[in-house]
């Protein structure tokens, strides 16, 4: 298994991201929400990601970047899981990981909602 988080796993294309907002569907888990839109992607992985901690809700800089380093590392720890099921529907998404809270979570919290998410996200599939 390869726990890495590539730059082809990332999503910035904006006008992806654009379409995301645009046609995406959406649901959360307090602090996170996930937007979500099944598309064909450029790249070999089932799934491109973008992780955004809002400054309206985390004013510090690096209070954001540490918030988006713990949503990152939660998600690479368990996407082969995630990846397994996408990849045996042949299905890629595009998917917005956004924080919502405006207090600092720990990384056991994060990686809880983030995980419920995501099985939510591959049961939809």
């Amino acid at each position: 298994m390869n726990f890495t988080f590539k730059k082809q796993e990332r999503l910035c294309s904006k006008k992806l991201i654009d379409e995301v907002f645009a046609k995406g569907k959406s649901f959360s888990k307090f602090p996170l929400k996930l937007v979500f839109l099944e598309t064909k992607l450029n790249s070999d992985f089932p799934m491109q990601l973008c992780f955004s901690v809002p400054k309206k809700y985390i004013k510090k800089a690096n209070q954001r970047n540490l918030i988006k380093r713990r949503m990152r590392e939660a998600y690479r720890l368990k996407k082969h899981n995630f990846y397994q099921v996408l990849n045996e529907k042949q299905k890629q998404y595009a998917v917005f990981l956004i924080y919502l809270s405006n207090q600092e979570l720990t990384y056991r919290e994060i990686e809880d909602k983030t995980i419920f998410l995501f099985d939510r996200l591959v049961k939809m599939a």
